[in-house]
């Protein structure tokens, strides 16, 4: 079965651990967007690993308002991405 370069590249990093990284990348420049830019001016730093969405933020109320939302984000996300990009969201 041959396959194109975009659906060999897409079957590549599935299998590899870049696409974790890529992932993460990708949130980044788009949390703004999904949050609103309030959450985003306050969230000191963002990452994907091993499928936990790691939010890192040095304001209490904010971390409070994110422990309700962990749901909402996942979803968000996952239909962002169009798969399950993240099962756990972790707040720091």
């Amino acid at each position: 079965m041959e396959l194109s370069l975009g659906d060999a590249i897409k079957q590549f990093l599935n299998e590899s651990r870049i696409k974790g990284g890529i992932q993460s990348l990708q949130i980044k420049e788009v949390w703004a967007e999904m949050m609103g830019k309030t959450i985003a001016n306050y969230t000191r730093d963002i990452n994907i690993i091993n499928k936990k969405l790691i939010i890192h933020t040095d304001v209490a109320p904010l971390k409070t308002e994110l422990q309700f939302q962990k749901e909402k984000i996942i979803q968000r996300i996952n239909e962002h991405f169009g798969e399950a990009a993240i099962e756990e969201v972790i707040i720091k």
